[in-house]
């Protein structure tokens, strides 16, 4: 079985860096996804993806130190379901319904501003607007 999932999104919030009781960092990032299209009668559709990526080590320090809200990044790692293995549902304040994932991070590339970040030279910005706080569901 193999399980992997590649994204390219924004960073919906800074990230929260915290260390394990033995001392490991995990860095907790908040990334949205989008897809855009028109449907059968001209308008255009966008649905926003979320996805909780779980980043560790050194690279988890990384992500803590040179990320924050609204920054384009590419995530390369596993998806992570409840204990049932689906994604996590909730309800929107709007009354809308959505799902959120959660992924176990690989590799976290820093894309746009080439601000000396470690991977940020010669990437490209993701064309999605940050979201807005009241888009982030967790």
């Amino acid at each position: 079985m193999y399980n992997r999932v590649t994204l390219v999104g924004n960073l919906g919030r800074d990230p929260e860096l915290r260390y394990t009781a033995n001392g490991s960092a995990v860095c907790n990032l908040s990334v949205a996804t989008n897809e855009k299209w028109k449907d059968s009668s001209g308008e255009l559709q966008k649905r926003t993806t979320w996805w909780r990526v779980s980043v560790w080590g050194k690279q988890a320090e990384n992500c803590s130190e040179y990320l924050s809200k609204g920054r384009p990044v590419l995530v390369d790692g596993q998806i992570r379901g409840d204990e049932n293995g689906n994604p996590r549902v909730f309800e929107r304040q709007d009354g809308t319904w959505g799902a959120s994932f959660d992924v176990n991070a690989q590799t976290v590339q820093f894309l746009g501003r080439g601000d000396g970040a470690p991977g940020s030279e010669g990437a490209d910005e993701f064309d999605a607007p940050p979201p807005s706080e009241d888009e982030i569901p967790f």
